[in-house]
């Protein structure tokens, strides 16, 4: 009998499967808590904006997100998170944090969203 394969128990552990699919140093953020829950974004710009503002590049429509909360900024080859001054924090990995270095898997929660950083770089 064939062995039963389970399924991933989020989108985020689906994308994750993937991320050898991403091209070299390139990154994407999976939502996987949230309004946009399953969504997927692009970090290919040298700085994504995410917020509620509408003109934001990830726009997270949740009352605790601020409507510029933080931007992801790449630079030298690495990909860092940086609160610009939001109301509720941001955090990686369940710390709070004003600026950070993500690595592939890290958790990111702005407001009540939880995102995925996903990165082969």
């Amino acid at each position: 009998m064939p062995a039963e394969l389970e399924a991933p128990a989020t989108a985020a552990d689906a994308a994750i499967e993937h991320t050898s699919a991403l091209r070299p140093g390139s990154a994407l953020l999976v939502v996987e808590r949230g309004p946009n829950a399953g969504s997927r974004f692009d970090l290919s710009a040298e700085v994504v904006s995410a917020g509620r503002h509408p003109d934001s590049d990830i726009y997270l429509d949740d009352i605790t997100v601020s409507r510029r909360h933080a931007e992801f900024r790449s630079v030298g080859g690495q990909f860092r998170i940086v609160d610009v001054g939001s109301m509720n924090q941001t955090y990686v990995n369940r710390q709070p944090v004003d600026s950070a270095v993500l690595a592939n898997g890290d958790e990111i929660q702005i407001g009540r969203v939880r995102l995925v950083f996903l990165t082969n770089a």
